[in-house]
Parts: structure tokens; sequence; C-alpha cells
């Protein structure tokens, strides 16, 4: 019988696992979104418009992950919609219509913000149990599959690989990876040690108050600063470095990989950081980093030039979601897994709104254009800063 010990690794191991493969599955496809633009013959508004149905999707279902979370476990509850995002993600690159297209991004959007919440619940619990932070470094491993996933899509495309098939193989593969991951993960039901349940007992006797309320603001519009940047990089990077640019296709992949690999690296030193300088500091300077980025990513229009804009702007977004994300979770006066719930959900809304936006930018004037709205985000980031704490404490 595996010790306690043995069993913690292992459960961390899981934690680990579902991020990585949440992050690969539908990155293996933004790379080829060129492809699937090129091949439904959509303007840029309508493209903008397809890419929405994601966050549509996450809209719909995310306020479902914490009741199915408490009743089946978050890390079934991570496996099994990982499996479904790989078959909305599979769906989308076979598809013969734009509205099959659209519908396939729906589907992969309500997985994926169920999963997005179900991984960083099952995370939190071994974080718990290890006394220690490790929620960065678990975005990291998102990002790290990012990197492996878009890494994968280039390669395919520099090999003439047919969308189709590339999305099959890899779809299958990191479906079957989270199957594995479920056995390693921590048993027992979804509930809080006594230590830290004593603790929010305690501190939610005087309700929810209009502090809590714009705490939880804050952090989600932290969360949005941070994220519309992935968000627009995801949907429109290859696209700018393709058309406006003058990137190959293959070329093209490098800004949305050089996002996610910075990314990478900031959120695997972000831990550290946090611990050495606080978490007030560490937002504060992502912010500067990620308008520093944007700036230079649109401001030098150049293969080169964008890229290393993107790559800053990864670094600096880095310890956005994550920290806003746990802040979130630990507000007082509010069930487990709720703060956390209403962030992922609520910042899905920008994510809807973005790609329509940058997209009648785009129709209107340029992509590099519509681009600049993520400089907005660093400097929400920047402003909202300050009610982040100066330290975040250990667990007991």
């Amino acid at each position: 019988m595996p010790t306690p010990d043995r069993v913690l690794k292992r459960g961390h191991i899981a934690a680990a696992t579902f991020f990585f493969t949440n992050g690969a599955v539908f990155a293996n496809l933004v790379p080829r979104y060129p492809e699937l633009k090129a091949a439904h013959a959509m303007d840029a508004t309508t493209y903008g418009v397809v890419i929405a149905m994601n966050p549509v999707g996450a809209m719909v279902a995310g306020l479902a992950a914490a009741a199915l979370i408490r009743r089946f476990g978050s890390a079934r509850i991570a496996a099994t919609t990982t499996v479904l995002l790989a078959l909305g993600t599979l769906a989308a690159a076979w598809s013969p219509s734009i509205l099959l297209l659209a519908g396939s991004f729906l589907v992969a959007g309500a997985m994926d913000a169920i999963t997005d919440v179900a991984q960083n619940a099952n995370a939190l619990r071994v974080q718990e149990r290890r006394g220690r932070s490790i929620i960065n470094s678990m975005h990291a491993l998102w990002s790290a599959g990012a990197v492996t996933g878009g890494a994968i899509a280039a390669g395919a495309i520099a090999l003439g690989i047919p969308v189709r098939w590339h999305i099959l193989g890899s779809s299958v593969v990191f479906a079957c990876v989270s199957i594995f991951a479920l056995r390693l993960a921590l048993p027992g039901p979804e509930t809080e040690s006594g230590t830290t349940a004593e603790i929010r007992v305690r501190r939610a006797a005087g309700g929810v108050t209009s502090k809590i309320v714009f705490l939880l603001i804050a952090m989600l519009l932290i969360a949005i600063g941070g994220g519309l940047v992935e968000e627009v990089a995801f949907s429109w990077a290859s696209l700018y470095l393709n058309e406006e640019v003058g990137a190959p296709a293959a070329i093209a992949a490098a800004g949305f990989i050089g996002l996610v690999a910075a990314q990478f690296v900031g959120r695997m030193v972000s831990d550290r950081l946090v611990d050495r300088f606080g978490a007030r500091a560490v937002v504060s300077v992502a912010g500067i980093l990620i308008a520093a980025g944007i700036g230079l990513a649109v401001g030098v229009p150049t293969v080169w030039g964008a890229c290393a804009g993107f790559a800053l702007a990864g670094f600096g977004c880095a310890p956005t979601i994550p920290l806003a994300m746990q802040q979130a979770d630990r507000l007082p006066g509010l069930r487990p897994g709720t703060g956390l719930t209403i962030v992922t959900w609520l910042m899905r809304l920008a994510f809807l709104v973005a790609p329509p936006v940058v997209g009648m930018i785009a129709d209107a004037s340029s992509i590099r254009m519509g681009l600049a709205i993520s400089f907005s985000g660093g400097l929400l980031v920047l402003m909202l800063a300050f009610v982040m704490p100066r330290v975040i404490p250990r667990r007991p």
C-alpha cells in the first residue's frame, strides 16, 4: 500500500499532468488558425466571431464547474473534460462549414472552462497538503504544454501534414495522457484540511462584505488584464506575423510559441519571486512588462520585433492569473471553489469580447492596431496591483 508521502507525490504529478495536457491539446490547433481562416474564406470579423465561440462556450458551462467538482471530484472532472476538449478540438479541425466550426469552438470552450477550474482546484488540494506554494509552477506546466502543442503544430506545418490528421493524432495522445493521470490523483473527497476549514469558518462569520466583493472584482480584473494578452495572442499572433509581417506559416507560429515559452519561464520563477518580494511587487512589474511587450510587438512590425514583444508580454502576464485565482479562492465568506469559479467564469467574458473587437479593428484598419487592445490589459494590471498582499502567507 502506498505511503502518504508517495500518494502526495503521485497526486502532485497528476495535477501537473492535468495542466500540461490542457495547455497542449488546444495549442496544437492555434498555429493552424490561418489555414482554417483560409479554408473557410472568412474575413477578419467573421473569424473573430468564430473564435469568440470558445469563450461563449466557457461562459455557458463555467458556472457548473464548482458543483461538478463537489459531486465527482476535481481530478475526475479534469480528466473527463480534457478528453471532451480533445474531441471538440478534433471536430474543429474536421469541420466542413463555418457553422460547424463555430459549434466545435463552442464545445471546446465549454470543456476548457470546466477543466480550468477543476485542475486549479486539484492543484490547490495538493498545495494545501504540501504546505507551500505550487500554483505558479502548475500554471507554468500549462504554458509548457502550450509550447509543446505549438511546436508540434509548427513541425506538422513544416512537414506538410494536413491539419485534420495532425489534430487527430495529438488529440488521441493527450486525451490518453489525461486518463492515465487520473490513476495517480489524490484520493478522497474535495474537502479542506481541518486548519484551513477552521480559518475559513472564523473569517466567514462576518458574511460577504462590500470589501470582499471589491477584492473579488479586483482579482477578476487582474486576471482579465493578464489573460487578455494570452487570449489575443492565441487568436491573432500567427495571423499578424503571417499576413502583416510577412512570415511564412511555420515561422508565423513563433509569435505564439515565444509568448507561451516566456510565460512558462515566468511561472517557473514566480513562486520564488512572490516569496521574496511579495505578490504586490510581482504583479506591478507584470503590468509594466505586458504593456512594454505589446508596445514592442506592434511598434516594431518585424519577425524579431513581434516575437520579442510577445515573449516579453508572455513573461509579464505569467503570474497574473495564478495569483488572482489563488487570492480569489482565499477570500473569506465564500464556499470552497466559489471565488475561483467566479473569477474563472467572468474572466471569459473579456475573452468573449476581445476576438470580435480585434477582428473589427483589423477589417477597419489592421491586425496590428487590433492587437494594441492588449496594451490596456497591462495598464489594468498595474493599476490594481495594490490589492495584492505584500507577502502571501504560507499555509500552516
